[in-house]
């Protein structure tokens, strides 16, 4: 390994110590640890950009998990560092998003709290939703790619150091999730018909390519060779022109994507079933209580968080598929039979 990766002997422990293994290293125990997460399996019935697709080529949040976490191990084995470490962030890094994508994540933003974040309650599944109020019980380093590897529509290289995983592993996570997300959602916005692959800015073409292979090749490669050594330290970095490229596609994204009318008109309605939602249960604890024995979180109740904290971790952690039925049950008129 590269003296700049992340030995799994050099971690600087868990929240709470437990004896060494010895058959898995700290980061793969941490990276099983998540695998078999509850959380982890919700994220197939969670939206990625587009709500309950009923194609089934599209992406869920567990499907761009999965190419998160192969970019980020195909970089760091080239690079020589910990693939295990960068495996764990990048398959742990979204087990807190909320039903419906970012519209749900900006609805509980609205009814909760502005400071809401998903990399911040993904934190919080890993710490202490998980293993019935016990939590996972992950190694600081995973815990702290998980934590930061959001970067919303920021810069891409963060200018605060604080705002960056202590671990190199985990910049690349950070560096994988843009990856990802940029290819694969263009991929889906051309095939549901959003936007036309001729709308694409030709530079972005011309220095990432036209396929999903082309485009991933491309942006690994780059940051690949353009890393290396600084003041004693792995710095990762780009050309100049791949960044530009990168930040050129996601403004079109934003613009013709995310934001256009097709997808947004959709949010707009997840937005209102969470927002009644939570009212309801803010109001109704005793159906609380039931709703979240289904999802194997009943300790929420006696764990000592406040209740609006309570009702928030329940909406957060269903998928889109339990919030719309849940919210057809509550609101919709039943048949007389």
């Amino acid at each position: 390994m590269s003296p700049y990766g992340c030995l799994s002997a050099n971690t600087r422990g868990r929240l709470r110590p437990e004896p060494l293994r010895s058959i898995r290293t700290a980061f793969q125990l941490d990276r099983d640890r998540i695998v078999f997460s509850n959380a982890f399996r919700r994220m197939k019935y969670k939206t990625q950009v587009f709500l309950s697709p009923l194609g089934d080529q599209y992406r869920t949040r567990l499907t761009h998990t999965l190419e998160v976490a192969h970019i980020a191990r195909t970089i760091a084995r080239a690079m020589y560092l910990n693939e295990d470490l960068a495996e764990a962030i990048a398959l742990g890094h979204d087990l807190g998003h909320t039903p419906f994508g970012h519209g749900g994540e900006t609805a509980l933003k609205e009814i909760f709290s502005y400071s809401f974040a998903h990399n911040e309650q993904s934190l919080r599944v890993v710490d202490l939703l998980e293993n019935q109020g016990r939590g996972l019980n992950l190694t600081y380093e995973v815990r702290d790619g998980i934590l930061k590897h959001a970067k919303g529509y920021g810069k891409i290289f963060p200018d605060n150091p604080e705002d960056s995983p202590c671990t190199v592993e985990g910049q690349i996570v950070r560096m994988a999730d843009i990856m990802a997300y940029l290819n694969h959602d263009l991929e889906d916005a051309v095939r549901s018909r959003v936007i036309h692959e001729s709308q694409v800015p030709d530079f972005c073409v011309r220095v990432m390519g036209r396929t999903h292979s082309e485009r991933a090749t491309a942006m690994m490669r780059d940051l690949i060779f353009s890393s290396g050594p600084e003041d004693g330290r792995m710095v990762l970095n780009t050309t100049d022109e791949m960044h530009e490229a990168m930040a050129q596609l996601r403004r079109f994204l934003y613009d013709n994507v995310y934001r256009s009318y097709k997808v947004h008109k959709e949010f707009i309605k997840a937005k209102k079933i969470l927002s009644e939602l939570y009212s309801f249960y803010l109001e109704n604890s005793s159906q609380l209580e039931r709703e979240l024995v289904n999802l194997e979180m009943q300790n929420l109740m006696n764990n000592g968080q406040p209740y609006e904290r309570v009702v928030c971790d329940f909406i957060a952690s269903m998928t889109d598929r339990y919030a719309m039925n849940l919210y057809s049950r509550l609101f919709f008129p039943s048949p007389v039979v």
